[in-house]
């Protein structure tokens, strides 16, 4: 977690350091001019900056949670290039201004103390108020890139903490820092993390689609170097140097380095000899405290007093509140909520024009019979979507893309006449494009290409598992243990989800959950039985059976399969199904038998949703052109990730995973199923409206 929380550590202690010495100033100013009980003036200042920069980042959390996996992408992009300005901007600033800042702030002090108590709480909360929202902003990015946000968050607390207890100790005079060098070091270490920062940012907006040469890499060390390694994990999370970067992230980050650590460098070789030595915060306060405060402004009487706490709650209450609405106005609503009543004798009750975008629609059978309901445009019977066997008393959810156009529901009863409801017109979002229907014929083609890739798998697999057959009884259990992983990968690439094999998965594949004795049960048979074997120490003996049985039932599928009857319709299914059973098994480690390899049969399932999206490309691009595009960028990242972890022969067991790359695959993964959801409908074998 250090590798994470380092950069906000420094953050966290440079910016606290800034804060604190300039709360201490104002502080001492005060003091100096006999104005003690102003300070509870100063404390709420404070207190309102740091309020308001803790609504920033929860404003920054929230909005990006609501986005689109592409759209916070970008937006992530954009706050980090923003952040990278404010930092160096930030640099450049303490360095310029470190010895004149004691004097401008007393000036400012002095007039706010003429002014009335709502100009100094003014001055303070200004003085403090831009580091904290630096900070906040800062930390937002480092825990984006981060993935996670424990991490970032206890460096930056530890940082502060650290911040706090050093401008106390200046302040009192226990500690004595030369302060020109501390933030001269800070400050060549922060314009490095700022670079890696910036790289960071320019791939987001990449993979936003923002800028473009996403693909574009120049550095491509996933296969040759351990993502997983302390030291790929300390360089990545410290300094945000992937293993996988493009020419943009290259080239931006020598640029930002060359040229920022060069005018700073040179700025502090210019400065350095007229530097005058650092004076503790409060040194020369204390010495003139008891001096007479001659010229000073005595604090005015208030003429009627308000309870003291009124200010401070309510300097915290307002950016919060303001915090909560723009959080709960700013939350996009649903794309189409209205719930549609249908009906043997009304169809459509509850319908109106809704706005143009992808919709859905809660379609309630207030009938007593079951009812197919379709979306049709009325005047051409074009179909945009449909429900299939409502049953009565039921709701289910309809989801359809609406543009410019006229739309009508039609029910089709179980026994009984069609209804069609009354039309509504929708203008704006360009012209509607209805659903093609999709017939067992149009199915045809995709699903033979589709028989005669996994034909030619299980022919392979045959052979590979009579390999691994041959490697046990021979007793070369290192040899069968890297056959073993061979074949399983090819079995994982063939879509065995969802009984698609029948009866032969379970064999094969099966897991021992749920079977009495567990993996020791008889039941427990196929790959996953001999990687329990072969990763647990059991004797090529004992082995020897499992491997038979392993290669007599692979032999049996193989003849059984192009007999086996594949409904054409289940066909699209697939394509969502197999990332499913890997997201739920392979990426929780829940099938792992002591291979540590899921990553592995997860690359593997992988491959097969490739496939299966190339047989139904020519459907999908005909009704849906959006879809592949945006379903293909989300493979390639997926792919990245999983490359990421895979060293030759070697992957990342699950387990080992940083919580970074856990968050960012199981996240990666999401989306692509989420954008693989439409794929079932778009080719669902439709039924005349």
């Amino acid at each position: 977690m250090w590798d994470d929380a380092f950069p906000s550590f420094l953050i966290g202690l440079r910016e606290g350091l800034e804060a604190g010495l300039i709360v201490s100033i104002l502080v001492a100013t005060l003091v100096r001019a006999e104005a003690r009980s102003r300070l509870p003036q100063v404390w709420t200042g404070v207190l309102a900056a740091i309020a308001v920069a803790m609504s920033f980042g929860a404003v920054l959390t929230f909005t990006a949670a609501s986005m689109p996996q592409t759209a916070q992408e970008a937006f992530g992009g954009v706050l980090s290039v923003i952040a990278v300005a404010f930092v160096t901007a930030m640099v450049f600033w303490m360095r310029r201004s470190a010895r004149n800042l004691s004097s401008e702030l007393k000036q400012k002090v002095t007039g706010a103390l003429a002014m009335g108590s709502g100009m100094l709480i003014l001055t303070s909360f200004l003085a403090v108020g831009r580091e904290g929202l630096e900070t906040a902003l800062f930390l937002w990015t480092t825990a984006q890139a981060a993935g996670e946000s424990a991490g970032p968050l206890t460096g930056a607390a530890i940082g502060l903490l650290l911040a706090a207890g050093l401008c106390w100790g200046l302040y009192r005079r226990v500690l004595k820092i030369n302060l020109t060098k501390f933030f001269t070091a800070t400050g060549v270490v922060l314009i490095v993390i700022a670079a890696g920062v910036l790289g960071y940012g320019l791939r987001d907006l990449q993979e936003g689609g923002v800028l473009p040469g996403k693909t574009a890499y120049a550095v491509d060390l996933a296969g040759s170097i351990d993502a997983g390694s302390w030291y790929s994990t300390l360089i990545q999370g410290v300094f945000n140097l992937m293993p996988t970067m493009t020419w943009l992230q290259v080239v931006a980050y020598v640029a930002y380095l060359a040229v920022v650590m060069t005018l700073f460098v040179r700025g502090v070789r210019v400065t350095a000899p007229k530097a005058e030595p650092e004076r503790e915060p409060g040194t020369a306060t204390q010495r003139s405290a008891g001096a007479s405060g001659g010229g000073s402004a005595a604090p005015k009487p208030a003429a009627r007093r308000r309870p003291v706490w009124v200010v401070p709650a309510a300097v915290v209450a307002v950016p919060a509140v303001l915090a909560g609405l723009f959080v709960a106005l700013g939350r996009p609503k649903p794309a189409g909520d209205q719930t549609v009543a249908v009906s043997e004798t009304d169809c459509g009750k509850g319908f109106t024009a809704p706005e143009p975008g992808r919709q859905t629609f809660q379609m309630h059978n207030t009938g007593r019979q079951a009812s197919e309901v379709y979306l049709v445009d009325p005047s051409t019977n074009a179909v945009y979507g449909e429900i299939e066997g409502l049953a009565p008393g039921t709701t289910r959810d309809l989801v359809a893309t609406i543009a410019g156009g006229t739309y009508a529901w039609r029910c089709v009863p179980a026994s009984g006449k069609a209804i069609t409801s009354k039309a509504v017109t929708v203008t704006g979002g360009g012209a509607a494009k209805p659903v093609a229907p999709v017939s067992e014929q149009d199915l045809a083609a995709p699903l033979k290409s589709y028989k005669a890739y996994v034909g030619k798998g299980l022919d392979t697999l045959a052979g590979q598992t009579r390999t691994l057959q041959h490697d046990i009884e021979g007793g070369h259990l290192d040899r069968a243990r890297t056959d073993w992983l061979t074949a399983h990968r090819t079995y994982a690439s063939l879509g065995a989800a969802y009984g698609t094999f029948e009866d032969f998965d379970k064999k094969i594949d099966g897991r021992a959950d749920g079977l009495p004795g567990g993996e020791r049960d008889k039941d427990f048979s196929g790959f996953l039985r001999l990687e329990y074997g072969l990763w647990h120490g059991r004797s090529a003996k004992e082995l020897t059976g499992p491997a038979r049985q392993l290669s007599t039932d692979v032999a049996g599928l193989g003849k059984a399969f192009p007999s086996q009857d594949f409904d054409p319709g289940d066909l699209p299914l697939r394509a969502h199904e197999i990332l499913e059973n890997t997201l739920q098994f392979e990426l929780t480690g829940d099938t792992d038998e002591g291979s540590g390899t899921n990553l592995a049969t997860a690359d593997a399932n992988l491959a097969g949703t490739r496939e299966l999206l190339t047989v139904l490309k020519p459907l999908l691009t005909d009704r849906a052109p959006q879809v592949l595009p945006t379903v293909d960028t989300d493979v390639d990242r997926v792919q990245k990730l999983l490359d990421a972890q895979r060293d030759g022969g070697h992957w990342t067991p699950v387990e080992k995973l940083s919580d970074a790359d856990r968050r960012r695959l199981d996240g990666a993964t999401g989306q692509l199923l989420e954008d693989l959801a439409p794929i079932p409908d778009l080719l669902e074998i439709r039924k005349s409206a």
